[in-house]
């Protein structure tokens, strides 16, 4: 095999730890017994400064590599660091989830000692438990792809080498540069990894390929905030909400289209988003805004998101049936109204709608008892029940709204007030109903409710 080749401007840094002699009265050489464990050692030596601050992080794995023992370590020095930082998109060692660190730096460590001498073409098992394959060429001697550049630092518990590179281990390598490498090594990002990891082995691998039109993936990725404002906790089983975020095709910051008074619908893997770009910032589904774009990956782009999109899987019918089972109940007033209405099946429908739902409170508010509702004339109930649905067949969320008039389905106008959050109805009732802002954006398969504190009455 051809002997390891080593640099010169760094082989000094080691001489005394690796090839020191010293010297009794009578002149005899005697063999060289080392007095720094590999912690140290590493220590001691300025270029293997990232490697210790990375190391303090797990104090076990400081306490091993202090301790008894007898182990090989490839130490990357700081420029390998400074490269890993680069290829994965961070700034940071420390933005780097812990768990992922310690997978890498154990990836560095043989549980066995291996000199120079004995180190041939081949693989060797490292302590997190994958293989480290060991290869030679004219330019030298490399451990998956780093260099061995300086040899032989021999500690108390074993023998250091330095190498040009961190080694990343098998099992992640696939994941570097890729559209799941912004949120896989990244510290505010776990929660989503911890899904894909948690899903079906088809999505990771949909996320590490190219699309199933071969042109490259858009991911829309939430950090673990995200999923919190979502009220997400349990990532277990989430394949559906995954695939909800990924587009097949690389659609950038520029490509996406703009929007006036309703969103327009973008196909992911998993439905249709809805985005709203109205110059003033990009939504998706109303609640989700896109906080920083044009991430990219070896196989497409990552836009960050600050609200989980789930994708929705009730009609606006099954939606108001839910709450009406609810304990308390909510919607009883609206569903009696369109039974009565004869319009108890209208969203059920495809749509899509948008609906100012109002509360039981605001029906009673209005003496719109279910007592009355039944007394009134059904095609009375109708004119007012549809005075609270957008004419357009449109998804209007609550980013899509402008101040001004919109007409809704029985032809009359309401009036929004976005600043106010307020809709006036056309028999200018005062005051208008107000948008409660806990509750817009109730997505369903067939439209959006926005829940008002008040019915909204007709001019006739």
């Amino acid at each position: 095999m051809k002997p390891l080749t080593v640099t010169k401007n760094m082989i000094v840094l080691f001489m005394a730890s690796i090839f020191v002699l010293s010297c009794s009265d009578d002149d005899e050489i005697q063999p060289f017994v080392p007095t720094n464990n590999i912690v140290e050692i590493a220590q001691s030596v300025p270029q293997l400064s990232d490697l210790v601050s990375a190391l303090t992080n797990y104090p076990d794995l400081v306490s091993t590599l202090s301790g008894d023992g007898n182990f090989t370590v490839f130490a990357p020095t700081n420029e390998a660091f400074d490269n890993l930082l680069e290829a994965i998109g961070q700034d940071d060692i420390d933005d780097v989830p812990e768990a992922v660190l310690r997978n890498i730096l154990e990836f560095h460590v043989n549980s066995s000692f291996i000199s120079s001498g004995q180190i041939s073409p081949g693989a060797i098992t490292m302590v997190n438990g994958e293989d480290a394959t060991i290869t030679a060429d004219d330019t030298g001697v490399f451990i998956e792809g780093a260099q061995i550049v300086v040899v032989d630092a021999q500690a108390t518990n074993g023998i250091v080498h330095l190498i040009s590179d961190v080694m990343v281990p098998p099992s992640i390598a696939p994941v570097v540069g890729t559209v799941v490498a912004p949120a896989f090594f990244n510290n505010e990002f776990t929660t989503l990894i911890a899904a894909v990891q948690n899903a079906d082995t088809d999505i990771l691998s949909v996320l590490l390929g190219n699309g199933p039109s071969d042109e490259g993936l858009t991911l829309f990725a939430p950090t673990n905030a995200a999923f919190e404002a979502a009220g997400v906790t349990d990532v277990n089983g989430a394949d559906a909400v995954l695939t909800y975020h990924v587009i097949d095709g690389i659609v950038r910051a520029a490509d996406l289209p703009t929007t006036s008074g309703a969103a327009v619908a973008v196909p992911t893997l998993g439905g249709d988003v809805y985005l709203s770009n109205m110059g003033d910032g990009v939504n998706l589904n109303g609640s989700t805004t896109v906080t920083a774009t044009d991430i990219e990956g070896s196989n497409g782009v990552v836009h960050v998101i600050d609200r989980v999109l789930l994708p929705p899987t009730q009609t606006i019918n099954e939606i108001v049936g839910e709450f009406v089972n609810s304990d308390p109940a909510e919607f009883t007033l609206l569903a009696a109204a369109l039974q009565r209405a004869g319009l108890g099946d209208t969203f059920s429908d495809d749509g899509p709608f948008t609906v100012f739902a109002p509360t039981d409170a605001a029906f009673l508010d209005a003496g719109l008892t279910e007592e009355a509702i039944n007394e009134t004339d059904p095609e009375t109930v109708a004119g007012i029940l549809t005075h609270h649905v957008v004419e357009a067949s449109a998804y209007v969320f609550s980013s899509d709204l402008m101040s001004g008039d919109v007409t809704m389905m029985n032809t009359q106008n309401v009036g929004i007030d976005v600043g106010n959050l307020t809709v006036q109805d056309a028999a200018n009732s005062t005051p208008p109903a107000n948008l409660i802002p806990t509750l817009l954006n109730v997505h369903a398969t067939n439209g959006v409710v926005h829940v008002i504190d008040k019915v909204l009455l007709p001019a006739q």
